[in-house]
């Protein structure tokens, strides 16, 4: 069987060599077409967003070319990680209500929650989604897919940030295909070969294909050729289909807003990709103001007479002046009727410098859509959230449009961890077999206590029922973010705590346990 198993691998090897040139982009793959310019957008995005500037060239006062690091102030991070700290942190809740409550159980868990909360902390879900979501927003696209792990039987997510995501197929509702890449490097007689592995996620009508190809390179700004599967991956197979999946099986994020550098893509705009003159003007007055100060420390010049080290009348080198480790004076011949020491050192324009980039930082304020004072330059911290919602702030409305697109991954991903767990047979039974709940059966809680004040919630709408304007289930769903199934069996429970503290239900308690129950 393995000597089988080997001659098929040596002519599927001859057949991948022959099958096309290197990929030297992932342009270069037939099923693969994204505009260029695109590719070239999300490599600057990271590379800004890591803080990756080429060295400034200048002239230095010989007139020879120099070159040093560009001081840079790296607001695409501060700001990525600004916004995905107020929109996601870990105490949200995630809950799922049951479409039908005649069929809750499945094989292992009671319910379909159950199934999705052991899920999410098998995979620690809250936790990556925060790490993940400040790329997100510094480069402008995520990608999350769930995967059974065959040894195990878990459900397992696999994260791919922008450049690693490539759109097959899209229309107005999102992202249907897509490709994911994942590299892996491995080292080969002390030579590093980088392995990169396409996943293509494609519908064949109504069965969901996943095809895997691998391809080997030993420089690692190319795709390089195919291989076969095995050289790296044992036991991944070639191709994959999945049947009764309504959605595919991958979830993509972006950030709030529309690509207006390129309409015509699926794929989402950092949040700084507006704001590059903005960001180029602010890197720019900072490297000057930290080249001034390095520049400006005190120079003095005296006589060289001062300096002067040759030997005297008798042999014997006299003493310096001045302390040898001091590098603040500077020879220079003078005549007799001339100072000795002068002092040339300039003043370093700190209030200026400061002034400046705080007026950029107000112009950056503006583009990204936060409030005045998020950012300054003057010694004070990034404003609490606390001061953000207490201000009624613009930070805090462009937040909750962020909001509205990580709530809807989530629960995007919820039905595609349940749908591959419903299609998957593990050990002889389905890793689950209860009904798929909907978009409105999925309650997600962001937290909102730290921007939205509960108890003035809990008046607000005590009010609105006292009135009869709104029901309590709607009550229950809006302030605490949870399901209308969940919010029903909420108000039966309490129904029945009710009726257990009510003086004559007690009473009667009390005769039936005396005189048991009338006939």
């Amino acid at each position: 069987m393995g000597l089988i198993q080997s001659i098929k691998d040596f002519f599927k090897r001859g057949g991948y060599a022959l099958a096309g040139d290197t990929l030297r982009t992932i342009n270069d793959h037939p099923k693969i077409n994204i505009d260029p310019d695109e590719l070239a957008r999300i490599e600057q995005d990271f590379a800004e967003y890591k803080g990756q500037y080429p060295q400034v060239e200048y002239l230095n006062s010989m007139g020879e070319l120099q070159k040093r690091d560009y001081m840079h102030l790296n607001m695409v991070k501060l700001s990525a990680e600004l916004l995905s700290g107020l929109v996601f942190n870990e105490q949200c809740e995630i809950t799922v209500s049951d479409a039908d409550n005649e069929k809750k159980k499945t094989n292992t868990y009671e319910s379909a929650n159950d199934f999705i909360q052991h899920v999410l902390e098998h995979n620690d879900f809250k936790k990556n989604l925060m790490r993940y979501l400040e790329p997100m927003f510094a480069v402008g696209g995520l990608a999350v897919r769930p995967y059974v792990d065959q040894e195990s039987g878990e459900i397992e997510f696999s994260w791919a940030l922008a450049n690693a995501f490539y759109p097959l197929r899209s229309n107005s509702n999102g992202i249907s295909e897509g490709v994911m890449k994942f590299v892996t490097t491995k080292t080969e007689r002390t030579k590093m070969i980088y392995y990169t592995l396409l996943e293509f996620h494609e519908w064949e009508n109504d069965v969901y294909a996943i095809t895997n190809e691998l391809y080997k390179s030993d420089n690692k700004n190319e795709i390089g050729k195919r291989v076969p599967l095995n050289e790296l991956y044992e036991d991944l197979p070639e191709r994959t289909e999945i049947i009764g999946l309504t959605r595919p099986n991958f979830n993509y994020l972006k950030p709030a807003g529309f690509n207006n550098i390129n309409p015509h893509s699926p794929l989402g705009l950092g949040i700084t990709d507006n704001c590059k003159p903005t960001l180029k003007k602010l890197n720019d007055t900072y490297d000057q103001f930290w080249w001034e100060i390095k520049m400006g420390q005190r120079t003095v010049f005296v006589s060289d007479a001062m300096l002067n080290t040759l030997p005297d009348e008798s042999g014997k080198p006299p003493k310096q002046v001045f302390d040898p480790n001091v590098n603040v004076f500077k020879s220079m011949r003078i005549n007799n009727d001339q100072e000795i020491v002068k002092d040339v050192t300039n003043d370093i324009r700190t209030e200026q410098y400061a002034e400046a980039i705080n007026q950029t930082l107000k112009t950056l304020e503006m583009q990204l859509q936060l409030s005045v004072g998020t950012f300054s330059f003057d010694g004070r911290s990034v404003k609490t959230a606390t001061e953000i919602v207490s201000e009624n702030s613009l930070t805090y409305r462009t937040r909750n449009n962020h909001v509205n697109e990580v709530e809807k991954f989530i629960k995007g991903l919820i039905i595609s961890v349940l749908e591959l767990a419903k299609a998957t047979v593990h050990n002889g039974k389905r890793l689950y077999d209860g009904e798929i709940p909907t978009f409105e059966h999925i309650g997600v809680d962001f937290d909102d206590g730290i921007f939205v004040d509960k108890a003035q919630q809990l008046r607000f709408y005590g009010q609105a029922k006292t009135f009869g304007f709104i029901p309590t289930v709607e009550i229950m769903q809006r302030v605490f973010k949870v399901p209308k199934e969940k919010a029903e069996e909420w108000i039966k429970l309490i129904q029945a705590e009710q009726l257990a503290m009510d003086p004559t239900e007690i009473s009667e308690r009390a005769a039936r346990h005396m005189f048991g129950e009338e006939e």
